[in-house]
């Protein structure tokens, strides 16, 4: 006959069945508490703006946004679609600050914008988006655009007339691009003309938002971000 075991230590019994050792509930440690990221950024001395659009690219917004709030950059993400909860080209979803139509009367440091399609067109049939910008244009302020945006959504409201930019190297963008600006060659994955700032595509987010730290924060600043990230060579 045999004698069953002792129940061994965080074992369950179920009542009304012959004891079986269960699996230890385990409980995850707590952290200890700190303040939030959010009133933490509003005390820092610079303020960004970086858009998310349906069908963005998912690296885009969270490598802007991460790479700039370590740069000591107070970050609004704002969605031009009725919800804050967009979803990217590829199904991934985030979750912005705010609707653009709450946020797009203030004035911002720097405004960057996502690509992907149908993101960027998005982005361009914003009426509220187009007036920011514009005013961002004329008070000479910071405008970054990756991926499609260039093309899409800053050459159709005139903002890249007479300048170098570049885009996705695609033959439809850079056609579209090179009507009114100095299309960058293929090499230059990032391309900074004044105060215009813009890139090609998922795989340059993290090099692209290094060089907006840099122009708002200096290089020392960004330097020490991108090293502190492990980000290999000069960018």
């Amino acid at each position: 006959r045999r004698v069953p075991r002792a129940p061994a230590p965080g074992a369950r019994l179920r009542r009304g069945a012959p004891w079986q050792p269960l699996q230890p509930t385990l409980r995850p440690r707590r952290r200890p508490s700190c303040p939030s990221p959010t009133a933490a950024r509003r005390s820092r001395p610079w303020a960004s703006s970086v858009r998310s659009a349906a069908a963005a690219p998912p690296p885009s917004p969270p490598n802007l946004a991460d790479t700039l709030v370590r740069g000591g950059i107070d970050v609004t993400v704002a969605s031009v679609m009725p919800s804050t909860t967009v979803t990217c080209s590829r199904g991934v979803r985030l979750v912005a600050d705010a609707l653009l139509a709450d946020v797009a009367s203030r004035d911002y440091d720097a405004v960057a914008l996502p690509g992907g399609m149908p993101g960027a067109e998005h982005l361009r049939d914003c009426e509220p988006l187009r007036d920011l910008l514009l005013r961002q244009q004329a008070r000479g302020g910071v405008i970054a655009a990756i991926c499609a945006a260039p093309a899409v959504v800053l050459h159709a409201h005139g903002i890249t007339a007479g300048r170098t930019a570049t885009c996705y190297p695609a033959e439809g963008f850079r056609k579209a691009l090179g009507e009114a600006a100095a299309v960058a060659p293929d090499e230059r994955r990032v391309v900074v003309d004044g105060s215009l700032v813009t890139s090609q595509g998922p795989g340059t987010a993290l090099e692209m938002a290094l060089k907006l730290v840099e122009v708002l924060r200096g290089p020392e600043v960004a330097a020490g971000v991108g090293g502190a990230m492990l980000v290999q060579g000069d960018k």
